[in-house]
């Protein structure tokens, strides 16, 4: 763990802004506030920062970021660790939110899994989806880590494998590009013969070396202790191909869950906060942004949440201070 990621010690902390989510947005957050000069930590049920992009895409290039063509999700939130360092956040990891409540004086206490508790002048949730859990692949339940997976946190690890990859989205798809060139076979399996994925994307992985396999699905996975092959039912026709595999990707989606959080009183629509243009929502000194909230014409972007963070920590920081500016000026009109 570097330096960026202390940790509190005992059970209560006493800071202006609490961060609930460590993804890339609540990353950016922490360093706006430290920005402004407000003492921040950032809470995640995860083990790690980084959110989705550290446990499920770390290896997958990130291109809709502004001033990289390309940036793998593990340097992106490498980058944003760095950039929120010089304000030494509180990294409080694998520990959810669970209970909120105000003092009579208007602060934000949320009580943890871990027992603590947490007072903070406001609360900014970032938590993207929030607690989310992959879809299983039911016919290969007795593999998992024994060839099975849900993410792919490390290429290397299938390098000169026979690899078959279930699922017809962007992951799916992001996966078999990357792996085509390490891999001794990929193959991907999807259930229709239309995709989720972007055109472009399909296009590519059409021009490859991949085997494509469609109106399919796995029907039998086999192993000795690991994967060995696994066998691949096509509805239209009613045959069955097997095909030899070392390493089966899941790519077949998740379930999200917003957990304690629908018990606070946000208004939440289709498992998303509902904020205003200050990111508020609608619980005093609670904001929002990131992939979590809504709001009429929202776009799910990284870039996208980077700017709803800076608003809703400029927001919080004006009613903290009241003598505060909501924007204080570019952080380059603030140096030497």
């Amino acid at each position: 763990m570097n330096a960026s990621l202390t940790a509190s010690t005992g059970s209560g902390l006493d800071v202006d802004i609490l961060i609930i989510g460590a993804g890339p947005a609540g990353l950016y957050g922490a360093y706006y506030a430290g920005f402004r000069g407000l003492r921040v930590a950032v809470l995640d049920a995860l083990s790690e920062p980084g959110g989705q992009v550290s446990a499920m895409y770390p290896e997958k290039a990130i291109l809709d970021i502004a001033g990289f063509p390309s940036v793998k999700g593990r340097d992106l939130i490498a980058g944003l660790l760095e950039q929120a360092a010089p304000y030494d956040p509180t990294f409080l990891l694998g520990e959810q939110a669970q209970t909120l409540a105000h003092t009579d004086d208007g602060r934000v206490v949320i009580g943890t899994s871990s027992g603590r508790t947490v007072t903070a002048g406001a609360v900014v949730i970032t938590g993207g989806i929030g607690t989310f859990t992959p879809r299983p692949l039911v016919k290969g339940l007795d593999f998992l880590d024994r060839g099975l997976s849900y993410f792919v946190p490390d290429l290397s690890a299938h390098t000169g494998k026979d690899v078959v990859i279930v699922g017809g989205g962007d992951s799916a798809f992001d996966w078999a590009v990357h792996l085509e060139p390490i891999a001794s076979s990929v193959t991907l399996v999807h259930r229709r013969d239309k995709f989720r994925a972007h055109g472009a994307t399909v296009t590519k992985v059409r021009d490859s070396t991949v085997r494509m396999l469609v109106n399919a699905d796995v029907s039998a996975v086999r192993g000795n202790g690991w994967i060995a092959e696994v066998d691949v039912a096509h509805k239209p026709e009613g045959t069955t191909t097997t095909l030899p595999a070392q390493s089966v990707i899941a790519a077949l989606g998740f379930t999200a869950d917003l957990g304690p959080m629908t018990d606070w009183g946000l208004e939440i629509d289709s498992r998303h906060i509902v904020v205003n243009t200050r990111m508020e929502t609608t619980v005093p000194r609670v904001y929002a942004a990131g992939d979590i909230t809504d709001y009429p014409g929202k776009v799910r972007l990284i870039a996208v949440g980077f700017g709803e963070a800076a608003t809703a920590i400029n927001n919080a920081a004006a009613v903290l201070d009241p003598d505060a500016e909501i924007f204080p000026g570019h952080s380059t009109e603030q140096e030497g």
